[in-house]
């Protein structure tokens, strides 16, 4: 397979899984927000991260979303908005509130107690929003 394949192939499971599991209009949103700075950055997230990260086997979606939730909440409270985003994608991907209070919770140990309350008052927003 030739990389030009490899990366269409990759491309169009980034877009695949985009529209099903995330959002049917990811890549325009990030284009119309980033590519004015970063040209072709749309494409490449939906290529590399999507493409070839979600979409590998051997874990589910809802395990991949549930460890994106751990890494942001660890990273601290910087990364608010892509916590956001990740918890509502990660709720769509079948995982429970109380798992994903867990998970965060869990990040106390690694991340400090700072990061996981950060992380926490995300998901209670998260979830308020959903029950509106």
């Amino acid at each position: 397979m030739t990389n030009t394949t490899q990366h269409n192939s990759a491309l169009q499971a980034g877009r695949d899984y985009a529209v099903a599991n995330l959002a049917p209009n990811l890549e325009e949103l990030l284009a119309e927000r980033y590519d004015d700075l970063v040209p072709g950055m749309a494409e490449s997230l939906i290529e590399w991260g999507y493409g070839r990260h979600y979409c590998r086997e051997g874990v589910d979606a809802k395990t991949r979303q549930l460890c994106t939730v751990a890494a942001l909440t660890v990273l601290g409270g910087h990364t608010a908005p892509q916590l956001k985003i990740n918890i509502e994608h990660t709720l769509k991907a079948g995982a429970s509130k109380h798992e994903i209070a867990e998970v965060i919770w869990q990040m106390a140990v690694y991340g400090g107690l700072p990061a996981a309350i950060n992380g926490l008052n995300v998901a209670k927003e998260v979830f308020s929003e959903q029950n509106e």
